[in-house]
């Protein structure tokens, strides 16, 4: 009766590595074979040179036997730049340990890596690329001895080749460690902060990708924790729980790199790795680890962790472009806390996001595009002084993706179909011309739609930037008529005093537009219409004891406030400051036709200011009248600061090329229009400083 083998033999012939293991010094013998026929080739051609000189009677004999030799050598030339026994040892590995052992079935050759299953046992290819990477680089040195001429062609044609490396730095692993937790008859072993150091320490000194393995695969133990999923360790200490999860998260893209590294293109874009033998080996464990990372993310409770989770797996987003799902998966995760988490949270989320729209896979940025504007829609569909200043930071953010050197064919057509689509919203409704209809525009969506695209749209086509970089006008530029068009339509739609926070609102993402373009909109009569309303004797000022309406987080104003005096006030205060922010923009106050344009607008407020006179008592209040009289005393000096410029001027009106030149030599900041405004904004900034307190509960009082 024979001796009985010891249980860590038994356990390694279970796991399916026996055969796999064998299979490997096959293969590695072999590769000695192949290299020892090599030398006996040459050893024969060495003798054919020695009778070429001994007989030239025997030339064409010779001649022949030495073509014959040249093209034995070549073929065995092409079978190693080919790679081809490292593609029939991955094959075969691949065939064994990626489906389980059996290698009845081959791996197909595409590779879904959507489809893989994530069980440890899975991962054991990944040791083979070190253990055959030591008989590689041994048989690579014996070959730049024996042939250097042969060794340079590989340097010059096949660097890949020459440059593989093993790692050796978990040597001393033995072989019952290598294979972790595979029998399920037994608990899993608690993982140590002793063992956990032994692989940072082999991760650190050699990149080891065994260490890597048995680190992944403790993450995914750490990844389901009480969940009922067949892990190969049990974790027991807090303390080694977040060990382990910072050591995946912070080293795992560091070995990537050094193993299989991407390349990063001069317009910011990344191209993923060369899909060699190594890369293909990786990469489901790879997916693996991405997944498990995912995962983990939606688990996390602490804000630290969780950034450090996104902002780590971004670092890997080069490795994963090619599997569609885990690109999908990655991008909902991001885009969920870009919307919802904390203000730092949704930075390094933003950050995740912008790095897949880095990818050289334009179907991966079409993805990306259409995920933040639906995302940033959704979010947006209630507003409040709570949940804008976050509102702000997505449209901030997204725009930014949107404004990509490399992203403006595409950013065009998505803004285009989506501007198209306010355009329908908008004609629907002034077909319907009912309540529900109304709704289609006079909602918060369609307001931080509008103004996101303003945004877009002034970063993107930003004058004064790009003249500073030398760039010519934007492909989004054709995009600002039919917006503006869109917004000034919306404005039109209903008219009634209830309405008017949401056309200011429009006209704030206007002014927003022209400031960074300077391109000409005619704001003055939408702006002058609201304060007629709000001074007209019609307009009844009830008592209220209401406080201020706030117009930036209101877009429809209370039935209460409706004809009150503070209502009233409000509306006369924000729309006069709308329209001194307007004729304070370069492409107004500049302009040689200022005093043209400002008398229109001068008659009408004069002539609103005098109808209100007789109205007594129903009459507007002192403020009121003070703030609409200072519009009118800096608008008529500016007017008069213009006059005096121009009265110098010999060319016509037509002549655009003049008028260009002399509007360009207008220094905006020194107009009376601008320096009154400077004011304006500073005294806005401290009241808006003031209500922040009181909103977070600071003691504004105590502070100065």
């Amino acid at each position: 009766m024979g001796r009985k083998a010891p249980k860590s033999a038994r356990k390694f012939a279970a796991s399916g590595q026996l055969k796999k293991t064998i299979d490997a010094r096959r293969k590695h013998q072999q590769i000695k074979k192949k290299i020892q026929g090599k030398k006996s080739r040459q050893d024969v051609k060495g003798k054919q040179r020695e009778m070429l000189h001994a007989s030239e009677s025997e030339d064409d004999n010779e001649v022949e036997d030495g073509s014959k030799a040249s093209r034995s050598k070549a073929t065995s030339v092409n079978d190693i730049l080919n790679a081809k026994f490292m593609d029939e040892s991955l094959d075969e590995e691949d065939g064994n340990s990626l489906e389980g052992g059996s290698g009845s079935e081959p791996e197909d050759e595409d590779g879904d890596e959507d489809s893989f299953e994530d069980d440890d046992s899975d991962f054991g290819a990944v040791d083979d690329l070190e253990d055959e990477g030591d008989a590689h680089v041994l048989e690579l040195q014996k070959l730049a001895e024996k042939d250097p001429e042969f060794y340079k062609y590989l340097q010059e044609n096949d660097r890949e080749l020459l440059e593989f490396r093993a790692d050796d730095g978990m040597d001393d692993v033995d072989e019952e460690d290598a294979i972790m937790g595979d029998e399920t008859d037994e608990k899993a072993p608690s993982l140590t902060l002793t063992e956990l150091a032994k692989w940072q320490k082999a991760l650190l000194d050699h990149r080891s990708l065994k260490a890597l393995r048995k680190l992944l695969i403790a993450f995914r133990a750490a990844s389901h924790m009480n969940e009922d999923v067949p892990v190969a360790w049990s974790i027991d200490s807090s303390s080694v729980y977040s060990k382990l999860i910072t050591t995946a998260l912070r080293y795992t893209p560091v070995v990537l790199q050094h193993h299989t590294p991407y390349k990063e293109l001069q317009n910011g874009r990344f191209k993923p790795p060369t899909q060699n033998a190594k890369q293909k080996a990786l990469q489901k464990l790879i997916l693996s680890y991405f997944h498990n990372a995912i995962h983990l993310i939606t688990q996390l409770t602490e804000q630290d962790m969780v950034r450090l989770a996104v902002a780590e797996t971004a670092k890997i987003v080069p490795y994963i472009i090619s599997s569609r799902k885990a690109v999908k998966l990655y991008l909902k995760t991001c885009l969920d806390l870009w919307s919802s988490a904390e203000d730092s949270t949704r930075i390094t989320a933003f950050l995740a996001i912008r790095r897949l729209s880095t990818a050289s896979d334009e179907s991966i940025l079409d993805m990306v595009l259409k995920g933040t504007y639906l995302t940033l829609v959704r979010s947006s569909k209630s507003t409040s002084a709570h949940t804008l200043p976050s509102i702000n930071l997505m449209k901030n953010s997204a725009s930014e993706i949107y404004c990509l050197p490399f992203a403006q064919g595409a950013a065009y057509q998505h803004a285009f179909g989506y501007i198209r689509q306010l355009a329908i919203h908008l004609r629907n409704s002034m077909k319907v011309k009912t309540k529900e209809g109304y709704k289609l525009v006079y909602n918060w969506q369609y307001v931080h739609s509008i103004d996101f695209w303003c945004i877009v749209l002034a970063r993107a086509c930003d004058t004064d930037a790009r003249l500073e970089n030398g760039e010519g006008e934007s492909e989004l530029k054709p995009l600002i008529y039919p917006l503006v068009q869109v917004t000034l339509g919306a404005m039109k739609l209903i008219s009634a005093s209830r309405s008017y926070p949401f056309h200011l609102q429009l006209v704030r993402s206007l002014l927003h537009l022209i400031r960074h373009t300077g391109i000409y909109i005619p704001l003055s009569p939408y702006l002058v219409s609201i304060i007629n309303t709000a001074l007209s004797p019609s307009h009844s000022k009830k008592a209220s004891t209401l406080r201020p309406l706030d117009m930036e987080t209101n877009i429809r104003a209370p039935q209460q406030y409706l004809k009150t005096r503070v209502y009233a006030e409000g509306l006369t205060e924000e729309a006069t400051y709308l329209l001194t922010e307007w004729f304070a923009m370069r492409p107004v106050v500049s302009s040689i036709a200022l005093p043209e344009i400002a008398f229109a607008v001068v008659t009408a407020l004069r002539k609103s200011l005098k109808a209100s006179k007789t109205a007594g008592s129903r009459g507007p209040s002192g403020k009121e009248i003070s703030v609409i009289k200072g519009l009118i005393e800096r608008v008529e000096e500016n007017v008069k600061w213009t006059e005096q410029k121009r009265k110098d001027v010999t060319f016509a009106p037509g002549k655009m090329a003049e008028v260009e030149a002399w509007e360009s030599n207008v220094k905006v900041d020194q107009t009376p229009l601008a320096k009154f405004v400077k004011i304006q904004r500073k005294t806005r900034e401290n009241r808006r400083k003031l209500v922040e307190k009181a909103r977070v509960g600071e003691d504004e009082i105590l502070e100065e």
